[in-house]
C-alpha cells in the first residue's frame, strides 16, 4: 500500500497539473474493490456531486478499534481522492482519525486552487463522513 509520504513524494516530482491529475486517477484504481452489497444507500455519501460510496469495518483484534474503510465513485478523479483519503485514516483508531485534518494535507498538495467547488465540497463531506464514523465508533466502545 502506497504511504502518504511516498504519494507527497510523487507530487513534487510531478510539477505539471495534468501529470498530477493522471497519477491521481492512477491511485484510484488501487482502491480494493467494493462488492456490490457495499454500493447501498447506507454506505453512499451525502454532499458529493459524484456518486461516492464508503464502508467501514472495525477490527477490535488488538483491543483498541482500528477502522478500515473501503471507497469507490462513479468519477475518476474522485476514486483517486478517496484513494488519497484513505491512505490518510483507513487503518488508524477513531482518536487518530479526529486528530488528523486530512482537508490540509490535500491543501498542501494544492487540491484547494484545482478542484472545483463541488468537487472541494464533495471531498469535505467524505472527511465529514470518516469523522463521524470514528465518532460513532468512540461512541459504541464506551
Amino acid at each position: 500500500m502506497t504511504t502518504i509520504d511516498e504519494i507527497r513524494d510523487n507530487f513534487e516530482l510531478l510539477e505539471e497539473w495534468d501529470d498530477r491529475y493522471r497519477y491521481v486517477i492512477e491511485l484510484g484504481r488501487t482502491l480494493t474493490p467494493m462488492s456490490d452489497a457495499e454500493h447501498s444507500a447506507e454506505n453512499k455519501v451525502q454532499g458529493c456531486a459524484s456518486q461516492v460510496w464508503l464502508s467501514r469495518s472495525i477490527d477490535r483484534s488488538d483491543g483498541e478499534p482500528v477502522l478500515n474503510f473501503k471507497g469507490d465513485s462513479d468519477a475518476h478523479i474522485v476514486r483517486g481522492l478517496i484513494a488519497i483519503l484513505l491512505t490518510i485514516q483507513s487503518g488508524k483508531t477513531p482518536q487518530d482519525i479526529l486528530k488528523t485534518d486530512p482537508i490540509t494535507i490535500f491543501d498542501e498538495f494544492g487540491f484547494r486552487e484545482h478542484l472545483t467547488p463541488q468537487r472541494s465540497n464533495g471531498l469535505r463531506a467524505m472527511v465529514e463522513r470518516i469523522k463521524n464514523d470514528a465518532r460513532e465508533t468512540l461512541a459504541s466502545a464506551s
